[in-house]
């Protein structure tokens, strides 16, 4: 039975990764200092968020801008990886793939960066990210279809699996950035959220490699991953409750597209790989579709804020906001350590057990009351949300 379930694949040294850590830190130490210099240049001309009494939970005007010093040190340590990557025989291919990430993710923040400043129209924003994501296309990152169909007993035309990879990108960059976007609530909270998920998938990328199981990703995931890691963890010093600074629209957006081009990444040779980032992915999805199918149990509209998210709820039934956002870390690293468990296990195995945590999670929301409307959480902003 064990050998059934277990991904047997030719072993080879863990140490491969090791070359890539200084990425971790370049981004880092890019993305502190950074954030910093950001919140000052926020004071300093009034690019602030202003508490209205409604949805916002704070209660004196908060820097924006943080989303910048994220894109600074997710570049420094995209530029990292690449001096790292220069002398590999296969230097060439990983350099587009690493470019087109961080061009897309640039686009991505100043998309989210002009909507902080200028609050510009949803379908303005949903442009921009969509541009982003046809960078994603360009570059070559797009999903190997036929993995999938393989298993159903047939192959696509190489055209056809072409044209049906541009809407999957596109959904996948749409519904990770909003997705972010919509999680990013509370002080601390989206971006520790994104550094577990990002551990997660960088751990995922790690047993790939070891196993000798993926052919040109590895280095492109593990640099991608040291980095937004590295970035997050630089940016949420000045995050974490009380929040000096919020990284925006500029900072979710830029993080969901960065996670949405990992993901897709890992649609490379087996569906399994890509059922198990969707899993590390598990808690923004969740808190999306739940607040998506309470809006329309409840006819309420779709895209307005409102205060019903998860996080909003557990704060609601007298839950401070440190330990919500405890609590919220701790799904997120069930979520991604679920998925990481799905690894070594055969397609059959792992689809079983997506589907028992998705009907787990559906079933809790339920009897928990997290799809009700009551009190605070009935609060409705005439403001469309952003996804």
């Amino acid at each position: 039975m064990l050998a059934e379930i277990i991904v047997i694949g030719p072993y080879k040294d863990i140490n491969w990764i090791l070359p890539f850590w200084p990425v971790l830190i370049f981004s880092f130490v890019a993305a502190l200092p950074g954030t910093w210099l950001c919140k000052k240049i926020a004071l300093k001309f009034g690019a602030v968020d202003k508490p209205d009494g409604e949805v916002k939970t704070h209660t004196q005007p908060i820097a924006y801008l943080g989303g910048l010093g994220i894109l600074l040190g997710f570049t420094a340590g995209i530029v990292t990886g690449i001096a790292l990557l220069e002398q590999t025989g296969m230097f060439k291919l990983y350099l587009k793939l690493l470019i087109g990430i961080l061009t897309g993710a640039t686009v991505a923040c100043f998309v989210g960066l002009i909507d902080d400043l200028l609050d510009i129209k949803p379908s303005q924003k949903i442009a921009g990210q969509m541009a982003a994501a046809i960078i994603l296309l360009a570059v070559g990152i797009r999903p190997n279809l036929n993995i999938i169909c393989v298993q159903l007993g047939f192959e696509l035309p190489e055209i056809l699996e072409a044209i049906l990879g541009v809407p999957i990108v596109i959904i996948f960059v749409l519904g990770a950035t909003n997705s972010l976007n919509l999680i990013d609530g509370l002080d601390g909270l989206c971006a520790g959220v994104t550094s577990i998920i990002t551990i997660g998938m960088l751990i995922l990328a790690v047993h790939l490699g070891t196993w000798n199981l993926s052919s040109i990703g590895d280095p492109v995931r593990a640099i991608v991953g040291l980095g937004l890691v590295g970035a997050t963890l630089g940016f949420l010093p000045f995050n974490k409750a009380p929040a000096k600074i919020f990284m925006g629209d500029a900072g979710s957006m830029l993080l969901g597209f960065v996670v949405a081009a990992m993901m897709i990444l890992f649609a490379e040779r087996q569906p399994l790989w890509w059922m198990a980032s969707l899993m590390i992915f598990g808690l923004p999805i969740l808190d999306t579709s739940v607040a998506l199918v309470r809006r329309v149990l409840n006819k309420k509209p779709l895209f307005v804020s409102d205060r019903g998210h998860i996080y909003d709820q557990l704060m609601d039934r007298g839950i401070s906001l440190k330990k919500t956002v405890g609590i919220c870390y701790l799904l997120a690293e069930i979520y991604a350590a679920i998925g990481l468990l799905m690894c070594p296990l055969s397609h059959i195995y792992a689809a079983i057990i997506l589907a028992v945590t998705v009907i787990i999670s559906a079933i809790t929301i339920w009897k928990k009351g997290f799809l009700k409307m009551k009190g605070l959480r009935g609060v409705v902003r005439q403001q469309e949300d952003s996804f």
